[in-house]
Protein backbone atom coordinates (compact mmCIF):
# COMPACT_ATOMS: atom_id res chain seq x y z
CA UNK A 1 0.00 0.00 0.00
CA UNK A 2 1.53 3.28 -1.26
CA UNK A 3 2.13 6.14 1.49
CA UNK A 4 0.18 9.35 0.68
CA UNK A 5 2.77 12.07 2.11
CA UNK A 6 0.96 15.45 3.90
CA UNK A 7 2.88 18.22 4.54
CA UNK A 8 1.23 19.47 8.14
CA UNK A 9 1.87 22.68 10.06
CA UNK A 10 1.90 23.11 13.79
CA UNK A 11 -0.80 25.06 15.47
CA UNK A 12 -1.22 26.57 18.63
CA UNK A 13 -4.59 28.09 18.38
CA UNK A 14 -7.49 25.49 19.44
CA UNK A 15 -11.17 26.35 19.80
CA UNK A 16 -13.98 26.72 16.76
CA UNK A 17 -12.76 30.25 15.93
CA UNK A 18 -9.47 28.88 15.06
CA UNK A 19 -10.55 26.06 13.36
CA UNK A 20 -12.84 28.12 11.24
CA UNK A 21 -10.10 30.06 10.19
CA UNK A 22 -8.15 26.70 9.35
CA UNK A 23 -11.06 25.63 7.66
CA UNK A 24 -11.16 29.38 5.08
CA UNK A 25 -7.71 29.07 4.65
CA UNK A 26 -8.28 25.80 2.75
CA UNK A 27 -6.98 23.47 5.73
CA UNK A 28 -8.08 21.18 7.99
CA UNK A 29 -7.58 20.70 11.77
CA UNK A 30 -6.00 17.21 12.53
CA UNK A 31 -4.23 15.38 15.69
CA UNK A 32 -1.52 12.88 15.99
CA UNK A 33 -1.89 10.79 18.76
CA UNK A 34 -0.40 7.70 19.36
CA UNK A 35 2.59 5.53 21.04
CA UNK A 36 2.57 7.29 24.38
CA UNK A 37 3.53 10.56 22.85
CA UNK A 38 1.21 13.74 23.68
CA UNK A 39 -1.00 14.49 20.77
CA UNK A 40 0.24 16.74 18.30
CA UNK A 41 -1.99 19.66 16.95
CA UNK A 42 -1.34 20.05 13.10
CA UNK A 43 -2.98 21.64 10.06
CA UNK A 44 -2.91 19.31 6.98
CA UNK A 45 -3.65 20.56 3.49
CA UNK A 46 -7.29 20.47 2.83
CA UNK A 47 -7.82 19.28 -1.00
CA UNK A 48 -5.38 16.38 -0.93
CA UNK A 49 -6.60 15.22 2.41
CA UNK A 50 -10.20 14.90 1.25
CA UNK A 51 -9.23 13.18 -2.00
CA UNK A 52 -7.09 10.79 -0.16
CA UNK A 53 -9.78 10.01 2.42
CA UNK A 54 -11.84 8.79 -0.47
CA UNK A 55 -10.48 5.73 0.19
CA UNK A 56 -10.54 3.78 3.10
CA UNK A 57 -7.51 2.81 5.36
CA UNK A 58 -5.12 5.15 3.77
CA UNK A 59 -1.55 4.98 4.87
CA UNK A 60 -0.58 8.84 5.29
CA UNK A 61 2.86 9.97 5.64
CA UNK A 62 3.38 13.06 8.31
CA UNK A 63 5.68 15.71 7.44
CA UNK A 64 6.43 18.01 9.96
CA UNK A 65 9.08 20.31 10.99
CA UNK A 66 11.41 18.09 9.04
CA UNK A 67 10.20 14.68 10.57
CA UNK A 68 8.22 12.28 9.42
CA UNK A 69 5.23 10.06 10.71
CA UNK A 70 2.94 6.93 9.70
CA UNK A 71 -0.36 7.83 10.18
CA UNK A 72 -3.66 6.56 9.76
CA UNK A 73 -7.39 7.93 9.90
CA UNK A 74 -8.90 6.40 13.23
CA UNK A 75 -11.88 9.63 12.89
CA UNK A 76 -12.94 12.08 10.58
CA UNK A 77 -15.53 14.42 10.93
CA UNK A 78 -17.76 16.03 8.13
CA UNK A 79 -19.96 19.17 7.90
CA UNK A 80 -23.28 17.26 7.43
CA UNK A 81 -25.00 19.35 4.66
CA UNK A 82 -21.20 20.24 2.52
CA UNK A 83 -19.49 16.71 3.15
CA UNK A 84 -16.42 18.76 4.23
CA UNK A 85 -13.73 17.46 6.14
CA UNK A 86 -14.17 19.65 9.79
CA UNK A 87 -11.46 17.42 11.76
CA UNK A 88 -9.28 14.27 11.60
CA UNK A 89 -7.61 12.29 14.17
CA UNK A 90 -4.97 10.92 13.30
CA UNK A 91 -3.04 7.20 14.72
CA UNK A 92 0.60 7.08 15.32
CA UNK A 93 1.05 3.77 13.63
CA UNK A 94 4.55 1.65 12.72
CA UNK A 95 5.93 -0.53 9.93
CA UNK A 96 5.22 -4.45 10.90
CA UNK A 97 2.43 -2.90 13.97
CA UNK A 98 -1.02 -4.61 13.66
CA UNK A 99 -3.77 -2.40 14.46
CA UNK A 100 -7.90 -3.17 14.30
CA UNK A 101 -9.51 -1.43 11.20
CA UNK A 102 -12.80 -0.98 10.30
CA UNK A 103 -12.86 -2.65 6.58
CA UNK A 104 -15.93 -2.02 3.26
CA UNK A 105 -17.90 -5.15 2.12
CA UNK A 106 -18.08 -4.94 -1.55
CA UNK A 107 -20.20 -7.34 -3.39
CA UNK A 108 -19.11 -9.24 -6.46
CA UNK A 109 -20.67 -11.46 -9.09
CA UNK A 110 -24.49 -12.22 -9.45
CA UNK A 111 -26.55 -14.32 -7.58
CA UNK A 112 -28.94 -17.20 -9.24
CA UNK A 113 -31.65 -16.04 -11.46
CA UNK A 114 -34.53 -14.99 -9.68
CA UNK A 115 -32.90 -14.04 -6.41
CA UNK A 116 -31.67 -10.76 -5.02
CA UNK A 117 -29.08 -9.98 -2.05
CA UNK A 118 -28.99 -8.28 1.02
CA UNK A 119 -26.20 -6.72 2.41
CA UNK A 120 -26.42 -6.91 6.10
CA UNK A 121 -22.99 -5.79 7.17
CA UNK A 122 -21.78 -2.91 5.07
CA UNK A 123 -18.37 -3.41 7.00
CA UNK A 124 -15.76 -6.31 8.56
CA UNK A 125 -13.80 -5.33 11.84
CA UNK A 126 -10.08 -6.66 10.71
CA UNK A 127 -6.58 -6.81 12.63
CA UNK A 128 -3.56 -6.13 10.08
CA UNK A 129 -0.42 -4.64 9.66
CA UNK A 130 -0.54 -1.04 9.36
CA UNK A 131 1.58 -0.99 6.20
CA UNK A 132 -0.82 -3.37 4.59
CA UNK A 133 -4.26 -2.63 5.36
CA UNK A 134 -6.95 -3.70 3.26
CA UNK A 135 -9.15 -0.79 1.77
CA UNK A 136 -11.93 -3.72 0.95
CA UNK A 137 -12.53 -7.51 1.30
CA UNK A 138 -14.71 -8.45 -1.77
CA UNK A 139 -17.40 -11.08 -1.35
CA UNK A 140 -18.39 -12.91 -4.53
CA UNK A 141 -22.08 -14.14 -4.55
CA UNK A 142 -21.75 -15.53 -7.73
CA UNK A 143 -24.94 -18.07 -8.58
CA UNK A 144 -25.44 -18.25 -5.01
CA UNK A 145 -29.38 -19.73 -4.50
CA UNK A 146 -32.27 -18.22 -2.29
CA UNK A 147 -31.45 -18.82 1.25
CA UNK A 148 -27.55 -18.91 1.32
CA UNK A 149 -26.72 -16.94 4.21
CA UNK A 150 -22.34 -15.80 4.53
CA UNK A 151 -21.09 -15.31 7.25
CA UNK A 152 -17.98 -12.76 8.46
CA UNK A 153 -16.33 -16.67 9.20
CA UNK A 154 -16.55 -17.59 5.57
CA UNK A 155 -15.29 -14.26 3.82
CA UNK A 156 -12.23 -14.68 2.38
CA UNK A 157 -9.93 -12.14 4.08
CA UNK A 158 -6.39 -10.88 2.90
CA UNK A 159 -3.20 -12.86 4.01
CA UNK A 160 -2.38 -11.48 6.82
CA UNK A 161 -5.66 -9.91 7.72
CA UNK A 162 -7.50 -11.55 11.44
CA UNK A 163 -11.19 -11.48 11.42
CA UNK A 164 -12.45 -9.82 14.35
CA UNK A 165 -15.74 -9.63 14.04
CA UNK A 166 -17.60 -12.88 15.42
CA UNK A 167 -17.69 -15.33 12.68
CA UNK A 168 -20.89 -16.03 13.18
CA UNK A 169 -22.00 -12.30 11.90
CA UNK A 170 -23.97 -12.16 8.82
CA UNK A 171 -22.33 -10.36 6.00
CA UNK A 172 -24.51 -11.25 3.01
CA UNK A 173 -27.71 -13.37 2.37
CA UNK A 174 -29.20 -14.34 -0.89
CA UNK A 175 -33.29 -14.71 -0.71
CA UNK A 176 -36.37 -14.30 -3.42
CA UNK A 177 -37.66 -11.17 -3.72
CA UNK A 178 -40.91 -10.30 -1.82
CA UNK A 179 -44.26 -9.78 -3.74
CA UNK A 180 -46.61 -7.99 -2.46
CA UNK A 181 -50.57 -8.72 -2.89
CA UNK A 182 -51.66 -5.25 -5.19
CA UNK A 183 -54.16 -3.45 -2.29
CA UNK A 184 -57.97 -2.78 -3.39
CA UNK A 185 -58.70 0.54 -4.53
CA UNK A 186 -61.37 1.96 -2.62
CA UNK A 187 -63.94 1.93 -5.52
CA UNK A 188 -63.36 -1.98 -5.18
CA UNK A 189 -63.77 -2.37 -1.90
CA UNK A 190 -67.23 0.10 -2.36
CA UNK A 191 -68.40 -2.37 -4.75
CA UNK A 192 -67.85 -5.26 -2.73
CA UNK A 193 -69.16 -3.85 0.36
CA UNK A 194 -72.47 -2.86 -1.68
CA UNK A 195 -73.02 -6.20 -3.17
CA UNK A 196 -72.69 -8.04 -0.10
CA UNK A 197 -75.28 -5.46 1.56
CA UNK A 198 -77.67 -6.91 -1.70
Amino acid sequence: MAEIKLVAESRTDFGKGAARRIRREGKVPAVLYGHGADPIHVALPGHESMLALRQSNVLFSIELDGTSQLAVAKDVQRDAIGDVIEHIDLLIVKAGEKIAVEVPVVVVGESAPGTIHLVESQTLHVEAEATHLPQHVEVSIEGLEAGTVITAATVTLPQGVTLLTDGEHIVVTVNEPQVEAPAETEDEGAEAAEAAAE
